[in-house]
């Protein structure tokens, strides 16, 4: 009953955090028997969430055992389906059983339920699959072993794809795999148990690669992402379908980079010099790199901006509302989460239960001060409280479109007085994406 309650609060502020939570292959995820559900782990607490809010079915989590370390943290964990699990090098944390922890993981799985495993093992927010531990195969063979392979259990990868994963409003595909099933490693296991799930581990971690954009190093990251912002454009066709085109737009590019890495190691050199030039470019001139695919018609320009003056103009008494019912949540979340946390793979989840808290206190303290000072009818109060959190990313989302408007002004002035430095810039990112894409 708790978990139910707490997977719909936390499903909602997912909702609210997040612009765009797309699930791929969704039906794999419905369970039918015993599952295993391994995972990448870039983003702490909000990776459990996440899994949890594209699962229809209660899973339970194996997590790290220091997270179990008061007498009320053991007790809510474990009613919200965690079991605990003392890692190498943290030490045994009190009340906390490993043998206990490994037998509830085979209770679940002979139950026919679902169990979530982060095979990495520790959570830091990059774009690279790090070493998968053993224990997940293990779990797996030896739970199938005590059931005389009658329980047709299955591991299933899945992949978390976060685009900015601690960023407000930005997106996350949930891309699932394809089940493996143990049934077929469990001889082997009976002959030689090592052996067996180190490769069954490897077998996880190239499914897991193959729902993942993987990088095989920081270095390399950075300069897909370097890339990706430089050359995505929602003014191309091709490009700005939502966030499975944004990821497969990273996954050409990361692609291509393995590829000119392996074949072209000195054109891949130049390729971050001219990134490092362009990026220089850009910034002198204060303009998106996007702006750079809009074709330039002076006419144009000047009716989208009056346009959208008089949007702006129109949708200011909106924007005021939102802002003062919103402000004040905001910038606390945006105080107190530096001050809980200096760690990037937090500042999603805790943003989120701060939320969760922040919002909903502040919006009721709203409506009964407005509901005081002015006589409602029950529909306007109604309306009133809907209107606050609607509000709120109306604000939001005019302050994005304020700024698109300073670029595009920006854009429009330098097109008028210095045209060459802009064509310039064109000229090289054209030779950017000619030599990562052609």
């Amino acid at each position: 009953m708790l978990y139910r309650f707490l997977k719909f609060i936390v499903g909602i502020g997912i909702r609210f955090y997040y612009k765009e939570v797309k699930v791929l292959n969704r039906d794999s995820l419905v369970n039918r028997g015993a599952l295993i559900i391994i995972s990448n782990h870039p983003n702490t607490l909000m990776d459990a969430m996440m899994i949890g809010y594209a699962s229809k079915q209660p899973i339970y989590y194996m997590a790290k055992g220091t997270l179990f370390n008061s007498k009320f943290k053991l007790w809510l964990l474990r009613n919200l389906n965690m079991i605990p699990i003392n890692r190498k090098g943290e030490g045994a944390t009190k009340g906390v059983s490993n043998q206990d922890s490994f037998e509830a993981c085979y209770r679940v799985l002979e139950e026919g339920k679902t169990l979530v495993v982060f095979p990495e093992g520790t959570s830091f927010l990059e774009r690279q699959l790090r070493e998968l531990k053993p224990g997940t195969a293990r779990i797996a063979l030896e739970v199938e072993k005590r059931n005389n392979g009658m329980l047709q259990l299955s591991v299933l990868p899945l992949g978390l794809n976060y685009l900015k994963a601690e960023k407000f409003r930005s997106s996350v595909l949930i891309n699932v795999g394809e089940q493996i099933p143990i049934l077929d490693y469990l001889e082997s296991y009976t002959q030689d148990h090592g052996k067996t799930a180190k490769r069954l581990t490897e077998l996880f971690r190239v499914n897991l690669e193959k729902v993942l954009v993987n990088s095989s190093s920081k270095k390399q990251e950075i300069l897909v992402d370097d890339l990706a912002g430089l050359l995505f454009s929602k003014y191309r066709k091709n490009e700005g379908k939502g966030v499975e085109g944004d990821v497969a737009f990273l996954k050409e590019i990361r692609n291509r980079v393995q590829e000119i890495q392996l074949t072209e190691p000195y054109q891949l050199i130049k390729i971050q010099v001219l990134v490092q030039n362009i990026q220089w470019r850009l910034r002198k001139l204060d303009i998106r790199a996007d702006f750079l695919d809009r074709r330039f018609r002076s006419r144009m320009f000047f009716r989208q901006i009056l346009f959208s003056i008089s949007f702006l103009i129109i949708g200011l008494p909106l924007f005021v509302f939102g802002v003062w019912h919103n402000l004040i949540q905001f910038k606390l979340t945006e105080y107190f989460v530096p001050k809980i946390t200096k760690d990037l793979e937090y500042v999603a989840p805790i943003s989120v239960l701060l939320g969760l808290i922040l919002y909903p206190v502040f919006y009721v303290l709203f409506y009964f001060i407005g509901t005081n000072y002015f006589e409602f009818s029950y529909l306007l109060k109604l309306i009133y409280l809907i209107s606050m959190p609607l509000s709120g990313f109306y604000a939001y989302s005019f302050n994005k479109y304020l700024q698109h408007i300073s670029y595009k002004w920006k854009y429009i002035f330098m097109m008028m007085n210095n045209k060459k430095a802009m064509l310039e810039l064109q000229e090289k990112r054209n030779e950017l994406r000619s030599m990562i894409f052609n």
